[in-house]
């Protein structure tokens, strides 16, 4: 007869469990698919994230109450860091919207396991195209790798 807390077998427990710790992911294990392709010279990607706006109203006669339904959702921007190479493949994309003729590819960011290995996370962002780039700051006594910046806007996120 099984006990309260056990687990079946061949079943994975879902969440915390007393006495198990389980580790965060960590934030620099990651990876950049862009239309199915990696693209692994990504060095740090921010700004994921949703926001859904609040409309609030008064209800007539009750001015005292004021009530908050959900309204427009609206998606950050992605900002992708990577160091300088000759590959062109981001610079041709991002020149196509700079003709407008945006060019929309579904891209997707992984979040890998400590092994840098094995998919933990995964976010969606369907439709994206860019619409931000900077180039890398040049200075002759800098010994750093050459930073540039795109920023990606999207339609909608999805985490699988």
């Amino acid at each position: 007869m099984p006990e309260a807390g056990d687990i079946a077998p061949g079943t994975a427990p879902s969440g915390a469990q007393p006495g198990v710790f389980n580790d965060p992911y960590r934030a620099y294990n990651f990876k950049l698919v862009i239309q199915g392709v990696t693209e692994g010279h990504f060095t740090a990607c921010s700004g994921l994230g949703i926001k859904i706006h609040v409309i609030k109203y008064r209800e007539g006669g009750t001015n005292q109450v004021v009530h908050c339904i959900p309204g427009p959702v609206e998606y950050a921007d992605v900002t992708l860091r990577y160091g300088l190479t000759a590959s062109h493949e981001v610079w041709d994309w991002l020149m196509t919207a700079v003709a407008g003729r945006v060019e929309r590819k579904n891209v997707s960011i992984l979040m890998l396991d400590s092994d840098g290995v094995s998919e933990m996370m995964r976010w969606d962002l369907i439709n994206a195209w860019p619409s931000e780039w900077r180039g890398a700051p040049l200075d002759a006594l800098n010994r750093e790798a050459a930073i540039e910046t795109l920023t990606l806007v999207y339609e909608t996120l999805q985490r699988a």
